[in-house]
Order: structure tokens, then C-alpha cells, then sequence
């Protein structure tokens, strides 16, 4: 494999990522960004995101030359064969993403590309952009390619260097096989196809995943309704290959910063070509259904009014392992305790104590939250949560009630300590 020199332009969780694992792979990579503090903390290694492994390879990569920071990107893209663009492309109005970030990029650099470099789009964009960077660009010396990120947030080195797939669309070949080449060493199965079925892919992928969260959290509460054990149907369900094990565990919600925002326009691009998706739109109908009814298992808990109760949470990213708060089911769960009357205090080991707009207070550690609560409400699945001293908890809470909106915790552990379980599609335990 030829190394290449490769400039990516942002640095959050898909860019940073992307350039770390690039120049892992032995590439030379210039990340850009516009936010001068952060490039130089970026430089000299310090990386502020929580995800597992990251700074390792920001400073192997720095360390062996492969790896550099830099302000703006029209400077960094002068003798860059591949442009990766990794900026934000938020929920815009009406539901659809906003492309304006990736827009302005675009009109920055389409002077100064190298003729025979090739602009791809990481991060997440409707189907028919990069038809519309073509053209934007005006550049025909200039192939423009998609190459979606399928990361984990929490595990995206892993899910970088370790791939499902990776898909390359263009129409382009040669363009298209220059973008997959640069993954040669990972020996991934490649999906080379056109740019709009590329961009495609991503959406398809993510509403998927979404609707499966939707259809497990009903099937939750039918056995709520019924007698039956989520846990034991779930596990069923899974051993069936055409169904597999993955997101089939019930929960507050789906959140983050992905999947709201891509059922979000890929159900606005529906409409666009007046295509009805009635699937998708129960899917999202469903979610915030869901939230409402973990709201309902607190209220229930608590004896049927939050109007002065005090709660301790457990956990408010919007999965384990991250400091992302972005649409977190958790979060909104919290705000729909607090519209309620409730006084919060809660604990995430994620978090360091200076996030704006939190509608509760924020402690140190799980005990304080417990202490005088009427009941602790475990909202994100942190490993540590399952180890606590729950004989500690039960003294610390003035009601001996936790409900599990994870299905995360022992039943059988807080039993033994004195506590009442209550959890997601399962009998109440104690």
C-alpha cells in the first residue's frame, strides 16, 4: 500500500478518529480546524474527547511524524492527494441536515485542491450531495467521493481499525478505488458502488437500527402487559442469525448524536420525493413514546406525584462509555422528571460538573445521589453501576426503590440489600 498524504478537515469524534487511525495505518495526515485552542491542544497531544485509545494515537502519530494540526484548510490542502470533509452536519430545519458547514468548506478549498485530488464526504450527508459538491466545486480535475463512517461512539478506534465493511461510492472508479486503497491494510470487505447509493447506505443503516430499538422497547412493554420476560425473549430472538444479538436491549430510548438526526432526514428526504414512509415516522413516534413511559415508572414509583420528590440518577450520556450528552435519552427522561416537579441530583462518571443547562445538580459520586432520594432512576448503562454497594445505596435512600430503565443491574443484588427493583419489560423484584 502507497502511503498518501491526506489532509481531514474537522476534528471531532469522526475526524479526529479518522486522521488518528489514518496515520496509524502509515498514511501522512494534516487535520484542520478552525478553532485555534483546540488545535493547539490537538498538537501537543492532549485529547479532550472520552473515547478509548484516541489520545494514544494522537500522540504515536504526532511522535512518528505522521500526524499534524492545523489552523484553517485551505493552507493544509495545497499538496493533498485525499480531503476528507468531517464537519458537522446538525439537524437543520424541518428536520433535514444541515449542510452549511460542508457548503462553506467546499467554497474555501475548490481554488487551491491539487489537480487530480479527491474531496470525500465523511461525515453523514443526504443522498445527492456529493452530486452537489461536483458542481459546486466546478472542478472537473476533481473527483468527489463518499465514504460514510460507521463509529461508535465510545469504540471508534476499534470500529475504524476493525471494520464491518467499508463502502466507497463515487462515479469515479478510479477515484473510488484510490479512497478504498488507503483501507487495504485492514482487509475489510469493500462495497464500491456509486456515490448516491454510498450516501444511501448510511441512512438505510442507522433508521434500521433505530427501528429495531423502537420494535424491542414495544415488544418491553407487551410483556410488561402479559407476564413475559424481555430478557429471556431477546435472548431467543437473538440465537436467530437472520436476527442477530445486537441492539435488541431495551431501554429509555435511542439517542446520541446520530441516529435522531439521520431518521430525521432521511424521513424529510422521503417526503421530498413525496414518498410516504409510515414505518420510519412510528419508528420516531415510538421513541419519544418511550421516554414518556420510563417518566410513568418513576411516577409509579414514587407513590403517583414527582411535585417536590427528590430523585437520584444514575447516568445521563447518552450511552456508556462517552461524555456526549448530544440528544441523550437520559437527558430528556431527566427533563421530563424535573417539568414534573422533581428535584434532581444525579452522577455520571463521564461528565466533569461544567456542562451548561442541566436541569439538576450534579455530585461527585453515586451515593450522594441516593442520599434522601425517593428513588434512584439508573438511566446509562456504566459498567461501574453494577458493582455498587447497594447495601450503602438502600441506607443512603429515604425510599429503598431503584428503577433500572437499562435492564442494567442484578435484581437479585439489591433484593438481598433491602431494595425494590423495577425494570423494562420484566417483574418487578423486592
Amino acid at each position: 500500500m502507497f502511503a498518501r498524504r491526506i489532509v481531514v478537515v474537522g476534528t471531532g469524534y469522526v475526524g479526529l478518529t479518522t486522521g488518528a487511525c489514518l496515520a496509524s495505518l502509515g498514511h501522512r495526515v494534516v487535520c484542520s480546524d478552525v478553532n485555534a485552542e483546540k488545535v493547539a491542544q490537538l498538537s501537543r497531544g492532549e485529547v479532550r474527547i472520552h473515547e478509548p485509545g484516541l489520545a494514544e494515537l494522537v500522540q504515536e502519530g504526532i511522535a512518528a511524524g505522521r500526524l499534524e494540526f492545523v489552523l484553517g484548510s485551505a493552507g493544509a490542502v495545497a499538496d493533498a492527494e485525499v480531503v476528507f470533509l468531517c464537519v458537522p452536519t446538525p439537524m437543520g430545519s424541518g428536520g433535514g441536515a444541515d449542510l452549511a458547514v460542508v457548503e462553506s468548506v467546499a467554497r474555501e478549498v475548490r481554488e487551491v485542491l491539487p489537480a487530480g485530488c479527491v474531496l470525500v464526504t465523511k461525515s453523514t450527508v443526504p443522498v445527492g450531495t456529493s452530486a452537489r459538491l461536483r458542481e459546486l466545486v466546478g472542478r472537473p480535475d476533481v473527483a468527489v467521493v463518499s465514504n460514510p463512517e460507521f463509529l461508535r461512539e465510545g469504540s471508534a478506534v476499534h470500529d475504524f481499525l476493525n471494520p464491518d465493511r467499508i463502502v466507497v461510492g463515487s462515479d469515479s472508479q478510479d477515484a473510488a478505488e484510490r479512497v478504498a486503497a488507503l483501507y487495504a491494510r485492514l482487509g475489510a470487505p469493500t462495497v464500491l458502488t456509486d456515490a448516491a447509493s454510498a450516501e444511501m447506505v448510511k441512512y438505510a443503516a442507522n433508521c434500521f437500527l433505530a427501528t429495531k430499538l423502537s420494535y424491542v422497547n414495544a415488544i418491553a412493554e407487551l410483556c410488561e402487559r402479559l407476564g413475559a420476560d424481555i430478557t429471556d425473549v431477546t435472548e431467543g430472538m437473538g440465537y436467530d442469525r437472520r436476527i442477530g444479538q445486537a441492539f435488541l436491549q431495551p431501554g429509555p430510548g435511542w439517542g446520541g448524536s446520530c441516529l435522531p438526526k439521520d431518521t430525521a432526514a432521511l424521513l424529510q428526504v422521503a417526503e421530498a420525493v413525496e414518498f410516504d414512509f409510515p414505518l420510519l415516522q412510528a419508528t420516531i413516534s415510538a421513541n419519544a413514546r418511550q421516554r414518556e413511559r420510563m417518566v410513568a415508572k418513576v411516577v409509579d414509583a414514587c407513590g403517583g406525584s414527582l411535585d417536590g420528590v427528590r430523585l437520584g440518577l444514575l447516568g445521563l450520556t447518552f450511552k456508556a462509555g462517552t461524555d456526549d450528552l448530544r440528544d441523550s435519552p437520559a437527558l430528556e427522561v431527566a427533563r421530563l422528571l424535573a417539568a414534573r416537579g422533581a428535584e434532581l441530583v444525579a452522577f455520571d462518571p463521564g461528565l466533569r460538573g461544567d456542562e451548561p443547562g442541566l436541569p439538576l445538580t450534579l455530585v461527585d459520586d453515586p451515593y450522594q445521589a441516593a442520599k434522601g432520594a425517593a428513588a434512584l432512576v439508573l438511566l446509562t448503562e456504566w459498567q461501574e453501576f453494577r458493582t455498587l454497594d447497594w447495601a450503602r445505596v438502600a441506607q443512603e435512600l429515604e425510599a429503598p426503590v431503584v428503577v433500572d430503565t437499562r435492564n442494567h443491574l442484578d435484581p437479585d443484588a439489591l433484593r438481598r440489600a433491602g431494595l425494590s427493583w423495577r425494570g423494562v419489560g420484566r417483574t418487578p423484584v423486592g
